[in-house]
């Protein structure tokens, strides 16, 4: 059997075996395919993540695939006057994602970056210095998040570090995140 016989066969053969590696190797080949896009296009071999809770909502809802840009490609836009028309998911500022307290193990948190402060200076007014540079965040659910999260349990006191920063929000599609919320994590 010569070269070509055998790639017809392996094409068109219903054979079990034959017809199961085809498959995984075609699904193989859609991973490969889209991770080297998702490399390409937001910096990230796996630049999505579900959304876990309702801290930003009305903007973005517990279920919702959010596509991450990664932070080395992107600068952090802040919701403040002086950025103009800027929005991100139908707000000023842009929407991070970060790992709490730079904990690895940690789950992400995605919330809005409010503003950056310098070391020394207040976090909010009438807050406590800030004990080292970084971002003051805050989720947009005004009901569940009223406060920043610097002034919660989130990140008690301590800004965002730009080290601990993953990424910033660009894309969500709705919903289609409730099945990986379903599956446990590994």
């Amino acid at each position: 059997m010569n070269i070509k016989d055998a790639i017809h066969t392996f094409r068109k053969s219903d054979k079990f075996w034959i017809s199961l590696t085809r498959d995984i190797l075609t699904v193989a080949l859609a991973v490969l395919v889209f991770a080297s896009f998702s490399q390409v296009a937001f910096g990230m071999w796996t630049p999505m993540v579900a959304v876990e809770s309702g801290s930003m909502e009305p903007h973005m809802n517990v279920g919702d695939i959010i596509f991450i840009e990664n932070i080395d490609r992107t600068q952090v836009i802040t919701n403040q006057p002086d950025n103009g028309d800027y929005s991100s998911f139908e707000k000023s500022g842009d929407v991070i994602l970060y790992r709490p307290y730079g904990k690895e193990d940690a789950t992400p948190i995605i919330h809005r970056a409010m503003y950056y402060v310098e070391k020394g200076e207040p976090m909010w007014t009438g807050g406590p210095p800030a004990p080292g540079s970084g971002y003051i965040t805050k989720g947009d659910n005004d009901i569940t998040n009223s406060h920043f999260d610097q002034q919660g349990d989130i990140s008690y006191h301590i800004p965002v570090k730009d080290e601990w920063i993953i990424g910033v929000a660009r894309y969500k599609i709705p919903y289609v995140g409730y099945l990986r919320l379903l599956l446990p994590r590994f």
